[in-house]
């Protein structure tokens, strides 16, 4: 036998030895299934950034056809009208207590000063406690006010040339949360278990004292640690493949407009290369409690700078340099490239040499390391 054919029985022997290993845990094994089934369908269907049936009072003091009018506007999906104020004590009422997300207040003689072609105004009040909700709500209403008055204004008058906004939507025409949401969640699992399962394979051999009998048998460092990477690579894929195909796509119609298998190529080239960094953890550690502290440290900087929950164009500039220092940051350019624009691998390629780069620095210095604390 000669020295290859050697070096890849050793390391199908030991990649047999890992899955053998983690299936003896089933704590971990329901984890495992429990983050990329259920948790993703949470994710995907707990977690609205729509505005729907927004709880809407109306406080309607002038009591003219105008006010009715405009206060039937304010229809669903986006409104409810849940009801009539008497007065502002009322109002501010319902807005502490969160009854009502909006308050609309129609002045006295709004609708004689429409009839004379004056100037005119409402009141609008919008809960803010959720941001995103009420920004939207703000400008939901401050469109179908501004549409009101350009109708009102136009009535019985020679028609004025009117721009149309018309909006077209792409990759997700009916803005369903449901697949940017599962998406999300779906590459923050895969991140985290990227970096968590090697890391506690390699401190799993120093707990139970059997890193030893490994560096004395004839396994060079690489021997050791790539086999922990690659069964754990195998594992994380086929969670990936459980939650596309039996959570994702039946569940909420996610699409897969690109090509499937780039997607799980470049997924497993994004696992091993992140795995890096719990190697890096495992070889600080001592403990598995150790390493779990570890890779919080290492994964929270990761998932909050990688653009999935606030784009990078929201952040300071300073703070989104550090964005493209995440290998994230390109696995979610990725990803979204190829499941929901279509996009060719040749058209991600920047992103993909910018995550392999990365990935395959930390994955350096966790072996160099290894090979320095053990060799």
């Amino acid at each position: 036998m000669n020295a290859l054919s050697r070096w890849c029985l050793q390391l199908r022997v030991m990649f047999g030895k890992e899955l053998r290993q983690l299936g003896r845990d089933r704590v971990l094994l329901a984890f495992i299934v429990y983050a990329f089934t259920v948790d993703i369908f949470l994710a995907a269907s707990g977690v609205s950034l729509q505005l729907k049936l927004a709880s809407t009072f109306v406080q309607d003091v002038d009591h003219s056809s105008a006010s009715r009018e405009l206060a039937s506007r304010f229809l669903p999906p986006y409104f409810q009208v849940k009801g009539a104020l008497e007065d502002e004590r009322a109002a501010d009422a319902a807005l502490s207590s969160g009854r009502a997300m909006l308050v609309l207040t129609v002045p006295a003689g709004f609708g004689e000063d429409l009839a004379r072609g004056e100037p005119t105004h409402v009141q609008l009040q919008v809960d803010t406690s959720n941001a995103v909700l009420g920004f939207l709500a703000a400008s939901y209403a401050e469109q179908i006010v501004a549409r009101f008055g350009l109708e009102t204004q136009q009535a019985g008058k020679t028609p004025l040339p009117v721009i149309e906004n018309r909006t077209r939507v792409w990759f997700n025409p009916n803005q369903e949360d449901s697949w940017f949401m599962g998406i999300s969640e779906l590459l923050n699992v895969i991140t985290i278990f990227s970096v968590l399962l090697p890391a506690a394979a390699a401190v799993r051999e120093k707990e139970r004292g059997t890193i030893e009998q490994l560096l004395v048998s004839p396994l060079t460092p690489l021997q050791i640690l790539l086999p922990k990477v690659l069964s754990m690579t195998v594992v994380i894929l086929a969670g990936t493949a459980l939650a596309l195909f039996c959570v994702l796509r039946p569940c909420f119609g996610v699409p897969m407009a690109g090509s499937v298998p780039a997607f799980f190529a470049l997924t497993a080239l994004y696992v091993f290369t992140s795995a890096g960094f719990g190697l890096l953890a495992a070889t600080v550690a001592r403990n598995l409690a150790q390493a779990g502290m570890l890779t919080i440290l290492i994964l929270a900087p990761m998932l909050f700078l990688s653009g999935a929950w606030t784009p990078p164009e929201a952040m300071p500039e300073w703070l989104a340099v550090f964005t493209h220092f995440s290998p994230l940051y390109y696995f979610i350019n990725i990803s979204f490239g190829l499941l929901l624009k279509g996009q060719s691998v040749a058209a991600l390629w920047p992103s993909v040499f910018d995550m392999m780069a990365l990935g395959m620095a930390a994955f350096a210095a966790g072996l160099l390391r290894f090979r320095r604390q053990f060799g």
